[in-house]
């Protein structure tokens, strides 16, 4: 029996005939309700008897295959003698640069509708038409060819042609990579305490298209733990792809070697990494043009040949590799490294790509999401990475100089913009003494303003003129986009606030509570697991993260002995108010600490000041001991050049000192010798402000602990990821030491692993 490929319609034109070159430069916003709106304007004007979307399918038989195409054509359109198939495009550009030749892909798109209209109906010959209508003067320009149902027939067949080579690559892949998938072993000799518990309710949880909470200790192997049972359910036809979503690079690199060592154990599946734009990008600016970049110039003529090249010849596709066939191909290797994406079985990448609205991949149709689940690694992190995906700020100066920039030139923009910056001046005079104003609405007439400030700047941004004031322009235009675009989203879990320093004035729509459009944007997709070491208070995690009462929830007890840790609080005060008080003995601690005790230590302190502060004392004690210290906006060389730093048995002890929740306190391996104790002044509460105060004034009145939910928590959490550095294997041994008086208090020790309640006080 021969293998079945079903395809849309859009899909398959899309991948043929797509040609040409990126081209970043701006672009109109045309929403999707504005495009459903175009189309239903047009769709009205149809007689009685045509009709709107229609349904049409087929079934193509090619080299072995069998082709089962489906869509849905627009309009068609009957009169006495003919029928017409009618596909719409709506714009908000100028329809004079639109001819008859401009889109290839629309006509093939329509044609293959026309094809299947005329076979089911036997039509010799019928009317293909192309409507563009333009969103915002609701001009309409068409043109109109007539076809045979041999030409018709000819050219579906010219494009399943094609597509053949990557639907017969596609299919032999999927062949080995399960047959692979069938006889892979657990990729160690034997599972760690805890790992087999872990992986049997990832397996599970997949198979019940439930959503997974997981606390799993650190060193427990909770990337293979996850990555391997959702390998099999992948083999056993439960699911076609998984999305493993970090939050840093170091955990990808982790992701990275779990499917490297797998492969090594004979899987055969293509896992991609997607690492951002301008990190990835091979010219010195990050210009996605052809007249300024080779692998923008005609990327769309090269990609396909490419994406069959890498997916053919590698498995595991790191940033090396696409780097490598970017080069080979003359390609960009961030939109390679997309395209790669929608044909790989595994995607590593940040959270973002699935989760916020500005940025997530938008080809992963809904079919594509029920065979899709999302690894969700060191998931405490999301939480506030999802309140800023979900919120959108601005600034009044920006539209002060776009008016005076603009005067001149363009009064409409200049109006407008002074119109924005007006409404800002009017909610600068409503703040308080502290020069802030919190609403517990939207600001309806700001929101209308943008709207109109962005329509007048779209008609000047399609003009394509160089210059400092049409990149003010263009920037400005986006930060409006992102209010009105939030605004959508605005309910009772969000909240408006004003603050102004001298003549600026920011305004944000801030994202309290980000649990319902993290579901929003997570629905139907298979399962989501959500992991980390330090998932704790779960309850507070299943809350913030938007789950279900039906979800699943579990914790795995360490499966390191308790004496791997031994665990001291020392109870002095690190308030603000007691800093320059306690800095002395905290200094004197560590050097005692690394003076009787062998080995390499890192200290954390909750912020940079501080840290400089006890450093600074603790150098004038004068001991003989090597120190490194943390500093500002490190390159990954230098954070490199840190940890290497921390060598194993080393004569030579080493002192590091770096921030709590920075980048050397969370996803950091160094295991055995190279890192022996481990110092966390303080229970990182975040820092006082405004939007913590906010969280918790909010949590507080829905009927929750505020305090803990703003700062007690998040603070905690960054505590435990600093010390989850210490023990990663069972072999490790060392030293915890907590300074301050608060984790004595109940509500902070309760926080606190099971391992380290067995605690000396100093």
């Amino acid at each position: 029996m021969p293998d079945k490929v079903k395809i849309s319609v859009r899909s398959l034109v899309e991948y043929v005939y797509r040609s040409g070159s990126i081209d970043s430069r701006f672009r109109t916003s045309t929403t999707l309700h504005e495009g459903t709106k175009a189309h239903q304007k047009i769709q009205k004007t149809y007689n009685e008897k045509d009709e709107k979307e229609f349904y049409v399918s087929a079934e193509i038989p090619y080299e072995g295959l069998v082709f089962t195409i489906d869509g849905r054509c627009d309009g068609l359109l009957f009169s006495e003698d003919m029928v017409t198939v009618d596909e719409i495009k709506s714009t908000s550009g100028d329809l004079s640069n639109i001819s008859a030749d401009t889109y290839p892909v629309h006509w093939a798109q329509a044609k293959c509708y026309a094809y299947m209209y005329a076979k089911d109906h036997e039509i010799n010959e019928i009317y293909v038409q192309l409507t563009y209508v333009q969103v915002d003067t609701e001009e309409k320009k068409q043109f109109i060819q007539s076809f045979s149902r041999e030409e018709l027939t000819s050219f579906v067949m010219e494009t399943v042609k094609g597509y053949f080579p990557y639907a017969s690559f596609r299919i032999e892949h999927q062949l080995g990579r399960d047959n692979s998938i069938k006889e892979l072993p657990f990729p160690f000799d034997a599972y760690r305490e805890g790992q087999r518990k872990l992986a049997g309710a990832v397996y599970k949880t997949i198979s019940d298209e439930k959503n997974l909470f997981a606390r799993a200790p650190t060193g427990i192997g909770k990337t293979v733990s996850t990555t391997f049972p959702s390998i099999k359910a992948i083999g056993e036809g439960h699911i076609q792809r998984i999305f493993y979503l970090t939050a840093k690079t170091i955990t990808r690199e982790s992701a990275e070697e779990a499917f490297s060592l797998m492969q090594e154990k004979g899987l055969c599946m293509n896992a991609v990494t997607i690492t951002a734009k301008d990190k990835v990008c091979f010219k010195e600016k990050t210009i996605c043009q052809k007249g300024y970049c080779e692998f923008a110039d005609g990327y769309y003529d090269r990609i396909n040949g490419a994406v069959l090249d890498i997916l053919r010849n590698e498995k595991l596709i790191d940033r090396k590799t696409i780097e490598k066939y970017a080069k080979k191909h003359t390609v960009c290797p961030f939109e390679f490294s997309l395209d790669v994406a929608y044909a790989a079985d595994a995607i590593i990448c940040d959270y973002n790509y699935i989760f916020d609205p500005r940025i997530s991949l938008k080809r992963f149709f809904e079919e594509q999401k029920k065979q899709t689940i999302l690894l969700i690694d060191e998931a405490h992190n999301l939480v506030d990475r999802a309140r800023e995906m979900f919120s959108a700020d601005l600034f009044k100066s920006h539209f002060l100089q776009i008016k005076r920039e603009y005067k001149n030139d363009n009064s409409q923009i200049s109006d407008s913009a002074k119109a924005v910056n007006d409404s800002l001046l009017a909610l600068k005079k409503q703040c308080n003494e502290q020069k802030n104003l919190i609403l517990q609405e939207i600001p309806e007439q700001l929101v209308e303003l943008l709207e109109v400030f962005s329509s007048h700047a779209e008609k000047e941004l399609v003009n394509q003129r160089d210059g400092e004031s049409q990149q003010l322009l263009l920037d400005t235009y986006f930060l409006a986009q992102g209010i009105i675009r939030i605004s959508q989203y605005y309910d009772e879990r969000y909240l408006t606030y004003v603050e102004y320093e001298k003549s600026e004035v920011r305004i944000k729509l801030f994202c309290l509570d980000p649990s319902a459009l993290l579901q929003k944007m997570g629905k139907n997709y298979r399962s989501k697991i959500y992991f980390s070491a330090t998932l704790s208070p779960l309850d507070y995690y299943r809350d913030m993260l938007g789950a279900d009462d039906e979800d699943y929830s579990m914790s795995v007890p360490s499966p390191f002995a308790k004496e791997n840790a031994e665990v001291f609080i020392q109870p002095l005060s690190t308030r603000y108010r007691d800093r320059e008080r306690t800095k002395e003995p905290i200094a004197k601690m560590i050097g005692q600490l690394a003076g009787e005790r062998p080995g390499n230590y890192l200290v954390f302190f909750p912020s940079y000041q501080y840290m400089i502060n006890v450093y600074e004392q603790f150098m004038e004690q004068g001991i003989d001991i090597p120190t490194i210290v943390q500093d500002r906006g490190m390159s990954e060389e230098e954070r490199e050049a840190f940890l290497s730093s921390f060598k194993a048995e080393s004569e030579q002890k080493l002192i590091g000192f770096a921030v709590l929740g920075g980048i050397f306190s969370e996803g950091v391996d160094l295991k055995g010798d190279r890192l022996n104790g481990v110092v966390v002044i303080g229970v990182g509460l975040p820092q006082f402000g405004l939007e913590r105060n906010i969280i918790k004034d909010y949590f507080n009145s829905v009927g929750k602990k505020g305090y803990d939910y703003a700062y007690v928590f998040p603070g905690m959490n960054k505590v435990l990821q600093a010390g989850g550095r210490l023990i990663r294997s069972e072999n490790d041994r060392g030293v915890i030491v907590l300074v301050d008086d608060r984790f004595l208090h109940r509500n902070y020790l309760s926080l606190l692993p099971e391992e380290w309640k067995d605690y000396t006080v100093i």
